[in-house]
């Protein structure tokens, strides 16, 4: 959740810090600290608020001079966010400094052993009891006194560690929280370390993945991987695929419409050269199970959290309609702490844009250890659940800095439709034609979807009347149900504007009391086969002079006896008019975020990789 960055080299350190920080802001921005090794001690300068508040306390000549330092950008955990929570955190010495992502689980059984020793804490973090077992249990090597204070803890972290007692040396370590290592040019001298390759880019594409239980030592001598149980790890270099313009906004006011506007590219991108036309199939190089395999699964559970729950949910749908197997849609987070019924004849999905989820990796384990396969849908090349999966699929959507996900979102629809595709073909469940018409269509998507994007500037004089809306209803129903629990969630996280997603016939079940004049209530209606049932829908909300805002298929009838706004998208198939009716949506959520003055690519409270529980 929060973000790390660590340099060792020849060029001032500090500048280098901030500018991988930057990067992750995106990834929590409750406060950041960065510590650096100058005259043979340490300096940490931090403060509450965003990199830009740290640039402006290190900024004019204020910055100590260092080639060896570690930065942190924090989303909150435990304690406030303040100066004094704050990473990186220090011993009682200041010798010893630390940042960390994750939760230590028995921190506060440990502080008060610590504090029984007289060790003086001064945050209220669990982190800084990590500095506290370095200091009481170093000798002479960062690396062993880091390994054997790791083994007193409990929990899920990725750590980077300084000392003026080994001063030319970061020790990082991985268990739940990812970690990479950067890899300089040959012969410059500089390693890197971050918890997100976006922080390194701009300096190298030579990455080397830690997996949890293993840790690293850089320095300017080179770089060591090991295990936490001890001995030496090898470890392959990886490139990164992406380059620096991914990561910048191009142009664009936020990230987050940038992002929306990428999609005919991404969606290009999750189905180039996985279509086969003659066939009516799809080709899935990382489903790697035989024929025989597939058709053994007798059942599916899919795992995930927030906007990749929702797309779960359309996979449900699809996955029943065209292979015809049992599927349920899980909270990650809930997962684990039932009984759930799975074993070897079940497949988990498990869906992550980041492919760090925290929850979603656990869900994974569990069902694992219960004998499931796991199939991981991932945005992140390289990524945990990438690699711990059993067989997976990569989005290909490039790297999605907007903490409200977009581009992600359709990207999963459209991976789990190929997916289904594939399986139904293997199963026997659908037939060469129709797979040929679920081809055609996943084919025209892209087109369609920038025909949608032209519709913007109608979009933000839509959002202009709306602004100031208390609350919103959003209904749909089949496929288009997860649609309006996913359009709410824009709404909520974005703007901060109470809002629900609801199957439309569920309305009048409860939630029809709050319609009136001033609750406006969105309505997913294309033309398919519940269009109907969603006509009668938005009767009701009429008849409680609700204002309706309807997105439908272009030239499906005047409704204007109905609804105050209709936004008309092209015609697909059912199963994917989700992709189509979901950008309105999300363009909507944005324009009425920016007019209410919020910040969009970096809402309160929120962060874009969820690695804590």
């Amino acid at each position: 959740m929060c973000g790390i960055v660590g340099y060792v080299g020849t060029r001032a350190a500090v500048p280098l810090l901030l500018d991988g920080l930057r990067r992750l802001e995106y990834r929590g921005y409750d406060s950041a600290g960065v510590t650096v090794i100058s005259n043979g001690g340490l300096i940490t300068r931090k403060t509450a608020g965003k990199i830009a508040d740290l640039e402006r306390l290190v900024g004019n000549g204020n910055a100590p001079a260092s080639t060896l330092g570690i930065g942190h950008t924090r989303w909150a955990t435990h304690g406030a966010p303040t100066e004094y929570n704050a990473h990186p955190h220090t011993d009682c010495s200041g010798a010893f400094a630390v940042v960390h992502n994750g939760i230590i689980e028995n921190a506060s059984a440990l502080r008060q052993q610590l504090e029984a020793r007289g060790h003086l804490f001064r945050s209220d973090t669990d982190t800084e009891v990590i500095a506290h077992l370095i200091e009481a249990a170093f000798t002479g090597s960062l690396e062993d006194a880091v390994r054997a204070a790791l083994s007193h803890v409990e929990g899920a972290y990725g750590l980077a560690i300084i000392s003026s007692r080994d001063p030319r040396k970061i020790v990082v370590a991985r268990h739940g929280s990812p970690l990479l290592l950067g890899i300089g040019e040959n012969g410059t001298g500089e390693y890197y370390v971050a918890s997100d390759a976006a922080a390194l880019l701009q300096h190298t594409r030579q990455v080397v993945y830690l997996d949890d239980g293993e840790m690293a030592v850089i320095s300017p001598d080179g770089y060591r991987t090991l295990s936490l149980r001890g001995g030496e790890v090898t470890k392959e270099i990886e490139e990164i695929s992406w380059d620096l313009a991914a990561i910048e906004r191009g142009g664009f006011p936020h990230f987050m419409l940038k992002e929306i506007f990428e999609q005919p590219e991404t969606l290009r991108n999750t189905l180039r050269g996985r279509l086969l036309d003659e066939e009516g199939n799809a080709k899935l190089g990382g489903v790697t199970l035989s024929d025989e395999e597939l058709r053994a699964i007798e059942n599916i559970t899919i795992s995930a959290c927030g906007t990749s729950w929702h797309a779960g949910l359309i996979g449900e749908y699809l996955l029943e309609e065209l292979v015809r197997i049992p599927v349920e849609v899980e909270y990650a987070s809930e997962f684990r702490y039932r009984s759930p019924v799975v074993d070897g004849r079940t497949l988990m999905i498990a869906i992550s844009q980041s492919g760090e989820t925290a929850d979603t990796r656990a869900a994974m384990k569990e069902a694992k250890v219960r004998g499931a396969k796991v199939m991981g849908i991932v945005n992140v090349v390289g990524s945990t659940i990438a690699r711990e999966s059993d067989f997976g699929i990569y989005l290909h959507a490039g790297p999605e800095i907007g903490v409200a996900s977009t581009k992600a979102f359709t990207s999963q629809v459209v991976a789990l439709t190929l997916f289904a595709l594939l399986l139904g073909r293997v199963r026997g469940t659908i037939s060469v034609e129709r797979g040929r018409e679920i081809v055609r269509a996943l084919r025209a998507l892209p087109e369609q979807v920038e025909r949608v994007l032209a519709l913007n500037d109608q979009i933000r004089e839509l959002a202009a009347r709306y602004v100031h809306a208390s609350n919103f209803l959003y209904l749909g129903r089949g496929y288009n149900f997860p649609t309006a629990l996913e359009g709410a969630l824009k709404l909520k996280e974005i703007s901060y504007i109470h809002a629900e997603g609801l199957p439309a016939a569920e309305m009048k079940h409860g939630p029809i009391a709050l319609i009136d004049e001033n609750m406006p209530v969105v309505v997913v209606a294309p033309k398919d086969s519940v269009y109907q049932k969603v006509i009668s829908n938005m009767q009701e909300v009429n008849a409680r002079r609700g204002e309706i805002i309807a997105v439908v298929t272009e030239g499906n009838g005047d409704l204007t006896h109905l609804v105050s706004h209709t936004i008309g998208v092209p015609q697909t198939l059912d199963m994917l008019t989700p992709v189509l009716t979901t950008i309105p949506l999300q363009l909507l959520a944005y324009h009425i975020a920016v007019m209410r003055g919020c910040d969009v690519d970096m809402p309160r409270n929120l962060a874009k990789s969820v690695t804590v529980e």
